[in-house]
């Protein structure tokens, strides 16, 4: 969970937050190439994370990959599907997400 003085990320609301400026890390992928790849969300767009890593920024497809968030002491899986649109379109859908 994330706390600040204007909102808490939890593995419930992380669909209907923002996720630019959280660390990730790519636990499963459909591109081996991407699988590892570890660093923080510098930029989203409906289908995709740009993740910065220490070799560069990385484009993640969201469709592929099943994302492992760190929320201060705790760690969440989410599957890119549940992840898809843009936060404003995610929140506006429910955030519903299925835990991996």
């Amino acid at each position: 969970m994330i706390k600040t003085n204007h909102y808490t990320i939890t593995k419930e609301s992380l669909p209907i937050h923002e996720l630019i400026g959280l660390d990730v890390e790519i636990v499963q992928s459909t591109d081996p190439a991407k699988k590892g790849v570890r660093g923080k969300i510098v930029n989203e767009t409906q289908r995709t994370f740009i993740v910065e890593t220490k070799n560069g920024e990385k484009t993640i497809p969201k469709n592929e990959s099943i994302f492992q968030f760190s929320l201060d002491r705790e760690t969440v899986e989410a599957n890119g599907k549940d992840l898809r649109y843009t936060p404003i379109e995610r929140l506006k859908n429910g955030g519903s997400m299925q835990h991996v």
